[in-house]
Formats: C-alpha cells, sequence, structure tokens
C-alpha cells in the first residue's frame, strides 16, 4: 500500500480529479469534505457545503472505491471565515475570505483532523505548484500551468511545514484536461457549473449578506469629497469598497468614485478616478514563502489583488519581518485596506500579507 493522501473534497470537478490522480499515483487515498454551514442559513441564500456537495464528494468517493469523511466545521468556519469576513467590512476594509480560509481551515484544522495524527499527505484541487530547492532547502510554490486558472495569490500563507506535506496534483494541467478526465472517469462532477462567487455568498451581494447575518441596521453617513464638503447621503459603510463608482446612487456632473471609507465619521470619501492611484502601501503578517526573511530591501513584482496584473516594486521589511513597505515604479489604482498583496519573482510566490 502507497503512501497515505487525504484529499480534500468539495463537491466539484477539480477535487474528484485531485483524488483520481493522487490514486493513480500510488496513494493510498480517502477524501475528506467539510460541512461549513447549514444550507438553510436564511443569510447564505444558496448551497453552502451543503447537502449536494456533499453527496457529489460521496458519489466520485464511492466511483474510485475510497472512505469519504465528513467533517462538522460549521463554527470553526463561521469563527474563523465569516464573522471576520464582517467584521473587516464593518470596519472599513475588504477582506479576501479565501484567503484566511486556505490557511486556517483546509491547511490546519482539516489536515489534523482528518489524519489522526497519520503520516499523511493531504491534497487539494488548487491550480499552483510546489518545488523543493535542494540549493536553499526551501519548499518554493510556484504559479499553475494554466494562467487563467491560477489559485497561487491565495496559497500565500503557507508554512514551510504545510508545503512539506501538500500535493495539488492539477497544477500542471489546464481545466479542459481536468474536465476531460473527469468525463472519462465518470464523474457526476465532470460538468459541474463552478461558481465565481464567494461560497458562502453565492449571489455575490457582500452588503445583503451582511445585513442577513447580523441582523444589523447599518447607520446612514454622508458622501463628501476631499475637502469635507457634503456630497449626498450614504446608505451605510458596508456597502461600499475603494474604487467603486456604480450604485452611489448620487446624480452628479461627473463620476466619482469611492477614495476612502472613515468608519469613525461614517463617511465615504468621493473623488476623481486619478486620486485612486498611489505609489506605496504597507502590509502587515507578512508570510515569508519561497525565500527566508530578507534583511534588506529588494525588487520583485506584487499583485494587490486576485486579479490583478503583477506590477515592478521595491520591497522594504519593517518591525521584524513582519511588516513590509512596497513602493511601486508606477502607482497603482485603487489600492485597499484589507486585501493581500502577494510578492512575485516571475513565477514564484515570495510571500504576502494584509495591506495596512
Amino acid at each position: 500500500m502507497g503512501k497515505k493522501a487525504i484529499v480534500a473534497m468539495s463537491g466539484g470537478v477539480d477535487s474528484s480529479v485531485a483524488a483520481y490522480l493522487m490514486q493513480k499515483a500510488g496513494y493510498d487515498v480517502s477524501g475528506a469534505i467539510m460541512k461549513l454551514f447549514d444550507t438553510e442559513d436564511k443569510a447564505s441564500k444558496g448551497e453552502l457545503r451543503g447537502t449536494d456537495n456533499i453527496e457529489d464528494a460521496g458519489k466520485v468517493a464511492k466511483n474510485l472505491g475510497i472512505e469519504l469523511g465528513v467533517f462538522d466545521m460549521r463554527q470553526e468556519f463561521k469563527d474563523t471565515v465569516i464573522d471576520r469576513f464582517v467584521e473587516e467590512y464593518e470596519s472599513g476594509r475588504t477582506p479576501n475570505p479565501c484567503v484566511f480560509c486556505n490557511k486556517r481551515l483546509k491547511f490546519e484544522e482539516l489536515y489534523n483532523i482528518a489524519s489522526g495524527g497519520e503520516d499523511a499527505v493531504i491534497a487539494t484541487g488548487h491550480y499552483a505548484v510546489i518545488e523543493y530547492d535542494e540549493s536553499d532547502g526551501r519548499y518554493k510554490l510556484r504559479k499553475a500551468a494554466d494562467s487563467g486558472k491560477d489559485q497561487s495569490y491565495f496559497l500565500y500563507t503557507l508554512s514551510q511545514e504545510q508545503l512539506s506535506r501538500t500535493k495539488f496534483p492539477l497544477g500542471g494541467m489546464n481545466k479542459s484536461e481536468v474536465r476531460k478526465i473527469a468525463e472519462e472517469q465518470g464523474f457526476v462532477t465532470a460538468k459541474k457549473k463552478e461558481s465565481q462567487d464567494i461560497c458562502f455568498i453565492p449571489g455575490g451581494d457582500y452588503a445583503e449578506f451582511i445585513h442577513g447575518y447580523t441582523g444589523k441596521e447599518y447607520e446612514a453617513g454622508v458622501f463628501v469629497d476631499e475637502d469635507g464638503n457634503v456630497m449626498g447621503t450614504h446608505k451605510g459603510i458596508i456597502n461600499y469598497t475603494i474604487g467603486q463608482r456604480k450604485g452611489l446612487g448620487l446624480a452628479l456632473k461627473k463620476p466619482a468614485y469611492v477614495l476612502e471609507l472613515d468608519t469613525e465619521g461614517n463617511k465615504v470619501i468621493l473623488g476623481d478616478n486619478e486620486e485612486l492611484f498611489k505609489r506605496e502601501l504597507t502590509a502587515r503578517d507578512f508570510n515569508w514563502l519561497s525565500v527566508a526573511p530578507p534583511s534588506g530591501p529588494f525588487r520583485a513584482s506584487a499583485r494587490i489583488r486576485y486579479r490583478h496584473r503583477e506590477a515592478p516594486c521595491e520591497i522594504i521589511p519593517l518591525d521584524e519581518r513582519k511588516r513590509v513597505k512596497i513602493v511601486f515604479d508606477e502607482p497603482q489604482r485603487a489600492i485597499t485596506r484589507g486585501q493581500s498583496v502577494v510578492l512575485y519573482d516571475e513565477d514564484y510566490v515570495l510571500g504576502g500579507g494584509i495591506i495596512e
């Protein structure tokens, strides 16, 4: 029997094929799926790792002849992901919940619970590549072969230990190859549609979700320009994010964009698009991944959000290497507090942190 592999399954096509490929590679495979929330949750407005996904994962597991463990992680998901997401929005920040879900649940909680202390690797359907570099003894995280599906941005929080026991079998493949394998194997997930939204907000309306989840009525405030002149009334800070133009509900002579969220004054500061461009940011909770923490400034490229193109910059380590200052060669649009900034050296993820 080969080395044990636990595949984090979601009921989707990617994790289904990941399980198949690990089995094909000679691993003794078992599946694990997390129950993250109740499908009847009024705030979720849809299937949230609920019955359908568990049933589909179960059908794939049966097809492969492997066991599937279902782990109730609703409380952990609420505490770690949903509550934090809401708190960030209430504080005027725009978080990326997939980043801290990967860090705390998929690669910590799930592995520890599912492995039962056994020596096993965990595999997922993420599109990314892990390599080991003998020259410096470090594991490296690299972009996936399919640039359109690459998920390396969401994985910068992983530690060297986690990288050493993790497999991403889809890293060298493109999506069409994955679906073809799923069809050939007769997986029920082969043609399953994948969501582009945050998993617990299928409709993509963050403000509506937060209202339903908290039951709060968020106090209206004022839109102001940079000089403090009142331009109108807003519907509550949680309804806005940096760079937003649509949905302001204002009749103005020219387009206005959200430049800043003043939570203390309950004000939304508006201005011209050109004012959204900044050259500098500071990031906290920085995790150095493919390289050791640097001793001084160096150059690389940085991505300030998932779908943003990497831009050349200088990186200056601060505060015992847990905070960094990043100075871009060219101004970047809508640098947003709460989002992750991830550093790249060509295809390799150097590290990342949360924008302050």
